[in-house]
């Protein structure tokens, strides 16, 4: 079976969509310090923790990660 195009038989549609990702005008938000520095630490403080957790500690947490997993999905 052929493969149809994303592309909208319209030619006004079709103008529309190529102006309108061509001129994206999504003004980008600069993040701040804090996000930044959020961002940093939970890169390496996940793996921090888990290095100083002994192996009971992290089989415990990651019961309790997927008992929270199971429940969010009800």
């Amino acid at each position: 079976m052929a493969k149809r195009s994303k592309k909208p038989a319209d030619l006004n549609r079709l103008a529309a969509t190529i102006v309108g990702e061509a001129t994206d005008e999504t003004p980008s938000v600069p993040e701040s310090q804090q996000q930044l520095a959020g961002r940093q630490g939970g890169k390496k403080g996940g793996k921090t923790r888990a290095a100083r957790m002994s192996a009971e500690e992290r089989s415990q947490a990651a019961k309790r990660a997927a008992e929270a997993r199971w429940a969010s999905r009800s």
